[in-house]
């Protein structure tokens, strides 16, 4: 079958030809149908400290996804064979205290499909049962496919309390984005939202953002363009979502005291803060958030999919075959688009 394969250490990724994956105890074997590009595999792909340090090569990258379950290995249940799966990516161990006292998406021996193992920018997977998501019949590929990011964005803004309050949104990438959506859907007093792509500027707008700026051009003053857009109150809550030094700083500043921020974005390297005037003098609550909650977030994200008060079809603006994947990571890493789809 062919792949999308980090084949060893350095920038770039390689089209190949790999055996099709036998699935396990435990496992089904997915044809994929649809994949989604993620701000982690750009940086698998440029190689960055981060990349460096975790992964493994060779290995098949990729771990949004969703597929038609076409074999199941030994001792399988609920899942069935032709059903439309949505993947989490995070394989955990189900033994060590995280999963016990049921925090698994902390789990101490956590592995995530395409970065510890081989994941879905391919035509099959292989993943545990356990890790299958059943849509119900209709449901487009593209969008079964983005439930795992989505999942992302509906964990950070359940991670704090959205109701009635003014919330910044820094960094409007693709979970950025459904970000903004879901604070609006949870019933945020107003939503702004940050980023440097104006692409991504006007599409926070069409999610629902009530102010978008781009903090890009110069002689742009962000926090002074917020403060005076909240009328002095500055922001309750804080979503960041960029990885972005200078967004960090800027949602710190405009943080009212008292106020919480909820911390998704990866940065891949040590970043410098005033600690004693942007975080203790102010009381802020400091949340860090990763993955989804097992399984609590996914039936959070089921609720609002299917009542309407989430639509995830604007953030879909591209769609590549998967051999033509390196024109789909550059136009993901220019920022000039939403969410990129690739199609085995």
């Amino acid at each position: 079958m062919r792949a999308v394969v980090k084949d060893a250490p350095g920038p770039g990724l390689s089209l190949a030809e790999v055996p099709v994956p036998t699935p396990g105890p435990g496992e089904v074997l997915l044809r994929v149908r649809a994949a989604s590009i993620c701000g982690t595999d750009l940086h698998i792909h440029r190689w960055d400290p981060w990349a460096q340090g975790r992964l493994r090569p060779p290995l098949v990258i990729g771990h949004e996804l969703c597929g038609e379950v076409v074999a199941q290995g030994p001792g399988v249940q609920g899942v069935r064979v032709g059903e439309l799966v949505s993947v989490e990516s995070h394989v955990i161990c189900g033994r060590c205290d995280m999963c016990r006292t049921g925090k698994g998406h902390l789990c101490r021996d956590t592995q995530i499909l395409g970065v510890d193992r081989d994941g879905g920018f391919a035509e099959y997977v292989s993943i545990p049962a356990l890790n299958a998501w059943p849509n119900p019949p209709g449901t487009p590929p593209e969008i079964a496919a983005l439930q795992e990011n989505f999942g992302n964005a509906v964990h950070t803004v359940f991670a704090v309390d959205v109701r009635a309050k003014k919330v910044l949104v820094t960094g409007c990438g693709p979970v950025g984005l459904m970000a903004v959506a879901v604070a609006r859907a949870l019933g945020a007093r107003a939503v702004y939202a940050t980023d440097v792509h104006p692409y991504r500027v006007e599409l926070a707008r069409k999610m629902g953002a009530d102010v978008a700026l781009n903090a890009r051009p110069a002689g742009v003053d962000v926090v002074a363009a917020l403060r005076e857009a909240t009328e002095g109150e500055e922001v309750d809550v804080v979503l960041e979502m960029s990885g972005a030094p200078e967004a960090l700083r800027q949602g710190l500043e405009l943080l009212k005291p008292g106020g919480e921020i909820a911390l998704l974005g990866l940065h891949g390297r040590p970043v410098e803060l005033d600690l004693d005037n942007l975080i203790t003098f102010k009381g802020i609550t400091v949340r860090g958030v990763i993955g989804r909650r097992l399984w609590e977030t996914w039936y959070q994200a089921r609720g609002l999919l299917r009542s309407g008060a989430v639509d995830l079809s604007p953030l879909v603006t591209h769609r590549f075959p998967l051999q033509e994947y390196e024109a789909a990571f550059r136009l993901m890493a220019s920022g000039e688009c939403g969410k990129v789809i690739l199609l085995p």
